[in-house]
């Protein structure tokens, strides 16, 4: 077997190793998300992980949805899964529902009965947790853990007849009650559930719990490596157990790695769904979210979350990752695709008094100075303009170099101007500029009369495209959570800021997820779910400049 050049990590190490030594004939790995919410970056970590993986050894990844409760799972978020998953850019081999195996799950449980390792428990859930123990002291067997197996298997019969009501009896598996390891301890295996499943409609009461469900799911797909986040590592004893005791014909081998932490955001699905509920953000495609369909919406492209992921690896100790680092991968997948452009996101107006009223000349501008072959577009210029409100100040503090009264800066692609005077309403605030421009200042003409220190950015006022930006701040203020409070508490009441403002008329084109760099503000995105035909939306991906530091260059 040709090893192919990828990042080596303890997970690929395994891999190479089990083929080598002919423990497995092929690689087959699985991504199987809960269809109760929506994907994140943490499980954009999987798919690349996943994905990728068995690409490299020439192996096969399913997609497959571990819907064994249907008090929280949806449609709606099987296809978001999907539609996730393929714009990421993985085509899955297999397509699999946990829910199609629960005929096969419910015999292997009768199995585990008739070898008198599972009963019929009738206490609550609430006892059950009672008499669990604690690290340093063992649990209490239940009661009815010495049932006939005849008794069980009636019982259990019964339990998926419907005859009776939710947690009125559960099936659990008979280990060890005195286990070190407390998932060893009498585990629930399947719950009653009076609930329609998505999938399978009214046909099951009872339901699969996940740790017994799991590992049956990736034996019967052939699964050889179920790589599964830190927190499922105590749960590996009884992931062995199941697929040893319920005498599966494969043995995957089940391995752990770290999940991604970012900072100054919100990553559990649990949490999300609050906040939706709560209608504290706008949706599980809120662009302040790392929810995949959020960064799409932001602007993220699937290649700089792809890039991010093989970046930060894959280690066996939990760690938070700087969400700069994320900005900084899409900053430098946009830099060279995304077309610049001016935009005004706090208009003044400008009026240059000397320029003729009714001429609108067409001028040149390059689309991406970093990127010649994107060409050029014409932009209109004519007597009134807008231009940044904080590009003026009347009394300007030393070394500011952009428009103040008697001063002359440089109109980007265009001339020279300088500010002759101040119009303010009744209240002081300053509403117009009156300048003038100088005509042999053209930019592009070669003008070495005299120069200036400031370039301005401004967008011509009778042809610009209104629009409305969206700038977007860390949705968490603090890392550390105050102790015994809620995660609301750090919610970033500023996190969100709607401009109204104009763009170049070359945008009146621009389409739902494209992107572009507007001069000095940042990567933009147009906003899919609020822009119309009549108005622009654009999401501010991310500003043009970071502090991060990735390999000893920003």
């Amino acid at each position: 077997m040709e090893e192919k050049n990828a990042p080596s990590n303890f997970i690929r190490n395994i891999v190479i190793e089990d083929l080598k030594t002919g423990k497995y004939d092929q690689i087959i790995t699985r991504f199987p998300p809960e269809p109760n919410g929506y994907l994140h970056i943490g499980h954009a970590k999987s798919i690349v992980l996943n994905f990728e993986l068995a690409d490299e050894f020439n192996g096969k990844t399913n997609l497959r949805f571990d819907d064994t409760n249907p008090l929280k799972e949806d449609k709606e978020f099987v296809e978001a899964i999907k539609e996730d998953v393929k714009w990421l850019g993985y085509e899955w081999d297999g397509l699999f529902f946990a829910s199609n195996y629960f005929e096969e799950m419910y015999n292997r449980a009768v199995l585990l009965i008739k070898k008198g390792l599972a009963y019929v428990d009738d206490l609550s859930a609430e006892e059950i947790r009672e008499t669990r123990g604690t690290l340093t002291e063992p649990g209490k067997e239940s009661p009815y853990r010495n049932r006939s197996i005849e008794e069980n298997l009636d019982l259990f019969e019964r339990m998926r007849k419907g005859e009776f009501k939710d947690g009125e009896k559960v099936l659990r598996a008979k280990i060890d009650m005195a286990s070190p390891n407390l998932n060893m301890r009498d585990p629930v295996l399947y719950r009653i559930a009076h609930a329609t499943h998505h999938n399978t409609g009214d046909k099951w009461c009872i339901y699969p719990m996940y740790d017994f469900a799991h590992p049956i799911e990736d034996a019967i797909e052939g699964v050889s490596h179920s790589l599964c986040t830190l927190e499922f590592e105590d749960h590996r004893p009884l992931y062995d157990w199941v697929v040893r005791e319920c005498e599966m014909e494969n043995t995957p081998k089940q391995i752990e790695f770290a999940k991604l932490n970012l900072s100054n955001t919100i990553m559990g699905k649990r949490y999300i769904k609050q906040l939706v509920e709560q209608n504290i953000i706008d949706g599980w495609d809120d662009p302040r979210i790392p929810t995949i369909s959020g960064l799409r919406r932001r602007g993220y492209t699937a290649e700089s979350i792809r890039n991010f992921i093989r970046e930060i690896g894959v280690a066996k100790s939990n760690s938070t990752v700087d969400y700069q680092m994320l900005e900084h991968f899409v900053r430098e997948d946009l830099k060279l695709k995304a077309p610049r452009t001016m935009a005004i996101l706090r208009p003044l107006k400008v009026v240059i008094t000397n320029y003729p009223e009714d001429q609108v000349e067409m001028l040149e501008a390059e689309n991406n100075s970093e990127n010649p072959e994107m060409g050029t577009r014409m932009i209109p210029f004519s007597r009134e303009i807008y231009i940044e409100q904080d590009d003026f100040m009347e009394n300007p503090p030393k070394k500011y170099h952009r428009l103040y009264p008697g001063n002359e800066v440089r109109l980007k692609h265009a001339y020279f101007i300088k500010c002759n005077e101040v119009i303010k309403d009744e209240k002081g605030n300053v509403i117009e500029l009156h300048c003038t421009y100088d005509p042999e200042t053209k930019s592009g003409t070669g003008f070495t009369g005299r120069k200036v220190k400031g370039t301005i950015h401004w967008v011509e006022a009778k042809h610009a495209i209104p629009a409305e930006f969206r700038l977007y701040e860390p949705l968490i203020l603090e890392e550390e959570q105050q102790e015994g409070g809620s995660f609301l508490e750090n919610i970033n009441p500023n996190s969100l800021e709607v401009l109204q403002g104009f763009v170049e008329p070359n945008m009146k084109e621009a389409k739902p997820q494209d992107k572009f760099q507007f001069f000095r503000h940042g990567y933009f995105n147009v906003d899919p779910k609020y822009t119309t035909d009549e108005k622009k939306v654009f999401n501010r991906i991310v500003s043009l400049k970071s502090s991060f530091v990735i390999d000893g260059n920003k």
